[in-house]
């Protein structure tokens, strides 16, 4: 079969994670990547076997012909370059945040229809192993077939530092919304993936390092249309006593009318039925690449579906839903009161 080609544009700090996946995906060819600077972005690619690197995008599609982009840069420049693809028939996977607000981010998906290309997001929680996993005993009705309570709790600690996040994510000290608009709406993603439509939230939000401009600290209550209810716990500033809080990003514990599933921070989960001792699940899972090596599941994802034509998990008008709630959220901690979706 005829390679896909490919383009990617963005070499901060995460792109790693993504060329690395590219690179074992054998349906696709890499053949450039563009940066803000030449030298640095060839270099770059050198790292990864890429041929060709450019500084502007728009000639990266003309001159490489690409049937996709991986967009792999700051919010505020993604309406453009899905823009550009858009236009010239291109397909995108691009990162999240998708947009800096609601309305860019409908902007975003209103291409896929006028231009009749498709875009991802590329939101690579959902397909953390320990997600699949869990979703596949949700579906097995494994802890009854109605889910009341799911409670989500987050410490990351690279937050309480004088000069937090400068080693990994500078940019994450000047962003007026931070924990939930780039953090949270991952967790709304997942919760969703569980439990379906949430339809209610209530949150609380508040930033304990003053050194930075956002949040660093959620608890937010989320209301689902099937009667359940879900419990962010989110936190940067204060620290897991796990090995690596990177690796599942949180403790989860999810209750069905006949159980509880549990999943501990070094990817462990649990079984307790009503009645019955907890038991450890067997499964495997790799620790490799990011959290579980998630990023190459997401991409394998994205290549299987736009060569079948089936619908993405994470197409970009279903995502639209996450944004919504997260922004609700910023609405409800405002007011003081629970907003409905």
């Amino acid at each position: 079969m005829k390679k896909l080609r490919a383009v990617a544009v963005g070499i901060g700090y995460f792109s790693r994670f993504q060329y690395e996946a590219w690179s074992r995906l054998d349906e696709v060819e890499l053949t450039a990547i563009c940066g803000r600077d030449l030298e640095r972005t060839k270099a770059f690619a050198a790292n990864y076997g890429v041929s060709n690197a450019y500084i502007d995008v728009n000639e990266m599609l003309e001159q490489e012909k690409p049937d996709f982009i991986d967009i792999i840069t700051p919010p505020e420049t993604h309406l453009e370059f899905c823009r550009l693809a858009a236009q010239k028939g291109v397909h995108s996977i691009c990162q999240k945040p998708l947009a800096p607000t609601l309305g860019e981010a409908e902007k975003i998906a209103a291409l896929t229809s006028k231009h009749g290309v498709r875009i991802m997001v590329h939101e690579n929680f959902r397909f953390q192993p320990w997600h699949r996993e869990i979703k596949k005993l949700l579906n097995q009705n494994i802890i009854g077939d109605q889910l009341l309570a799911l409670q989500w709790r987050m410490r990351m600690g690279d937050g309480w530092q004088e000069d937090a996040y400068m080693n990994r994510q500078p940019y994450f000290r000047v962003m007026k919304q931070l924990l939930m608009y780039e953090t949270g709406v991952h967790l709304i993603d997942v919760l969703r993936y569980f439990g379906g439509e949430i339809h209610q939230v209530f949150a609380k939000l508040k930033r304990f390092n003053k050194n930075i401009k956002g949040e660093d600290t959620a608890i937010v209550l989320c209301d689902f249309s099937n009667g359940g209810t879900a419990v962010i716990d989110a936190g940067r500033y204060h620290e897991s006593t796990c090995a690596n809080p990177r690796l599942t990003f949180g403790e989860v514990r999810i209750e069905g009318n006949k159980g509880v599933i549990h999943l501990l921070e070094d990817g462990t989960i649990t079984i307790k039925l009503l009645g019955q001792s907890e038991t450890v699940h067997p499964y495997t899972f790799e620790d490799k690449n990011f959290a579980g090596d998630c990023v190459y599941a997401t991409q394998k994802h994205f290549i299987a579906q736009l060569i079948s034509g089936e619908p993405f998990e994470t197409d970009v008008t279903d995502y639209l839903n996450n944004i919504v709630i997260m922004e609700k959220a910023y609405e409800s901690n405002r007011v003081g009161q629970p907003i409905r979706i």
